[in-house]
């Protein structure tokens, strides 16, 4: 068995939620892990009292500044920092966040290998951050963990060899089967459960007003609406005015950002998702609830292709109307049913393990090994 030293960073809500039994498996498993929390996120609800929830210790917490490229040049600078701090034998990022590319560069600049987590996820939207933040990862890592086949198929389809490829799902699912978290029975769910983050649905006033009209019409057409509201949407909302348009509906509660927890409760018992967040894609399918993604696309194509997943996005007025006509089939008894007894696509609670156990397999030295190619010879690469 071989032990590494592995940096991990993370610096959202998600990650902490991901990588809490990724790094416990490591821990569990002999490996020494720095943990680092890069600062993307500074409300207590998002950050550290989640981080105490879930058992996520840091070992090192950086501050970024406010200002967008000052921030962006901050978590560059700190990647680089942590490399030299902790110098471990390999980084180990998840997801699609700002923290990935920037500790994923870092590792490369310092000849440190790079493994992904949540590698393969692929929304093909050529606008997306995100998409671009995966790509950065998949061709920096040596690793790459997948979480479904669909994924390593992407992966397959870009050229990254099939040794390098692991299919482990996802580690949201270790954290809900730890936390123990149930389906509730379909007589026993009500109402909607809605998110709202992403700027592209906020920082539009346009769209944010379409939000605010499907939110009304959730409530009319499908039962009482609960909110957790972003701080970026609560700032978006009140910006233009239409904080109290929203609260003011009888079937509307709206709530600041709520602990995982209580959020998960709210997700199981409810008769519908509408988001526009990945990681609850992710958990209601665990949970057997239904989804409607207030997007065009997604990187987590599984619930589209079962049909419990539906892409309505809030691109224009016919857009917003079709996120409440698959609202009403989703919330269908029969749909609410067969959602409720398909088996989770993401899976099964082993993924922590299933990573420990790769980066302690003698064999990985071999793919984390980062040689400088010999062409002197004449030979050329095809």
């Amino acid at each position: 068995m071989t032990r590494r030293h592995v940096l991990v960073p993370f610096g959202t809500r998600p990650e902490v939620v991901k990588l809490a039994p990724v790094v416990g498996a490591l821990s569990a498993a002999g490996h020494e892990v720095s943990v680092v929390d890069t600062g993307q996120h500074t409300d207590p609800a998002l950050s550290s009292a989640l981080q105490d929830a879930l058992g996520l210790v840091p070992t090192h917490r950086f501050a970024l500044p406010a200002e967008p490229s000052a921030r962006t040049g901050a978590l560059h600078a700190d990647a680089a920092t942590a490399l030299r701090t902790f110098s471990p034998d390999l980084v180990l990022a998840l997801g699609d966040t700002s923290t990935v590319p920037a500790y994923a560069l870092a590792a490369r600049a310092a000849g440190v290998p790079f493994a992904h987590v949540e590698a393969g996820l692929r929304s093909f939207n050529p606008r997306s951050v995100e998409e671009v933040n995966r790509r950065v990862a998949a061709a920096v890592a040596q690793l790459h963990f997948a979480p479904t086949q669909r994924a390593a198929a992407f992966l397959a389809g870009e050229g990254v060899a099939a040794e390098r490829v692991f299919v482990v799902g996802n580690p949201v699912v270790d954290t809900l089967v730890a936390r123990g978290v149930r389906r509730f029975p379909v007589a026993d769910r009500s109402g909607v459960l809605v998110t709202a983050h992403r700027p592209t649905n906020v920082d539009d006033p346009v769209r944010l007003r379409r939000l605010v009209g499907v939110v009304h019409g959730l409530a009319d057409r499908i039962g009482p609406v609960t909110f957790p509201v972003h701080p970026r949407t609560a700032k978006r909302l009140a910006d233009e005015g239409l904080g109290l348009a929203l609260a003011d509906h009888p079937g509307v509660t709206l709530t600041g950002p709520a602990d995982y927890d209580t959020l998960l409760a709210a997700l199981a018992s409810a008769r519908l998702a509408v988001t526009d967040s990945g990681g609850i894609q992710e958990e209601a399918a665990y949970l057997g609830v239904p989804v409607v993604v207030l997007r065009g696309s997604t990187p987590r194509w599984e619930g589209v292709e079962a049909g419990t997943t539906t892409l309505a996005a809030l691109a224009d007025d016919d857009a917003a109307a079709a996120v409440l006509a698959a609202a009403e089939a989703h919330t269908r008894l029969d749909a609410q049913r067969r959602a409720a007894e398909l088996p989770c696509p993401y899976g099964d609670g082993t993924t922590g393990r299933r990573i420990a156990e790769v980066l302690a397999d003698p064999r990985t030295d071999a793919l984390l090994a980062l040689p400088e190619p010999d062409f002197t010879d004449g030979r050329l690469p095809w």
